[in-house]
């Protein structure tokens, strides 16, 4: 069976509904579930309880103005499928709604008229088809082989990054999430294995309404540079607001 992990939600809403300069004096709302999220079988749920009686819709939660307020919900969606266990979207989030569910009432698909919540939808739907396709993503959701921390400390500059793995030696994904709107240039970031790690997601990528910024680099060549415990390393450009998955796609 599955259980709801409503420890998870409740520390990541508080911890992405405060403005990003607080965000580092709360960094363990980040953090702290991974201390016993592999003591049940969970999912990770951004539910209806969150979107009705007055406490209003993921969007409007979020801080900043309009930019950041969908960077930040595109951020939020990123850091659920990094997360090892399974995902549960209430519906209406997936298009950036900015009311609150009214079961009186549909839906609002108009809003898909508008690029930024195009744009959520369609960040949405490749975060489906990557969590499906990649089985570093899902094959050991519920196992503590299929996850490790690279670095959970960068407080300072609100910066996670973490491994997920599949079955086989070679599934591999690495996940990066800039939680403030301050670009980090030359970020560098500890890898497991030497090689090619091609970039299979960015939060930021202007098809999905974000700056597009430090496009272009999709792919990093792992240098034998020791960094955060691992032998290897690169370094990244991270948008703001974002997250960055890269997969590794062999030596050579």
């Amino acid at each position: 069976g599955l259980k709801w992990d409503m420890g998870w939600m409740h520390d990541t809403l508080s911890y992405k509904t405060r403005d990003s300069i607080h965000r580092k004096y709360h960094h363990n709302d980040l953090t702290f579930r991974m201390l016993n999220a592999f003591t049940e079988n969970f999912i990770l749920p951004l539910s209806h309880d969150e979107v009705v009686h007055g406490k209003g819709a993921l969007l409007g939660k979020m801080p900043g103005d309009e930019w950041q307020k969908f960077a930040n919900l595109r951020l939020l969606f990123a850091y659920m499928y990094a997360q090892p266990g399974k995902k549960l979207l209430f519906m209406g989030g997936e298009v950036g709604q900015w009311r609150e569910w009214n079961h009186e009432g549909s839906l609002e698909w108009h809003l898909l008229q508008y690029p930024f919540h195009a744009g959520v939808q369609r960040w949405v739907r490749d975060l489906n088809r990557v969590y499906r396709w990649e089985a570093a993503l899902h094959e050991l959701d519920c196992d503590p082989a299929g996850f490790s921390w690279i670095d959970c400390t960068d407080v300072e500059h609100s910066v996670v990054s973490l491994l997920r793995r599949g079955r086989k030696p070679d599934d591999l994904i690495v996940a990066v999430f800039n939680f403030t709107p301050a670009p980090r240039d030359n970020y560098r970031v500890g890898l497991p294995r030497l090689g090619r790690w091609r970039e299979v997601l960015n939060s930021d990528a202007s098809i999905y309404g974000g700056s597009g910024y430090g496009g272009g680099t999709d792919r990093l060549e792992a240098e034998p540079v020791p960094w955060h415990g691992r032998s290897h390393s690169a370094a990244l450009n991270l948008p703001p607001l974002a997250a960055r998955f890269f997969k590794w796609e062999g030596e050579g």
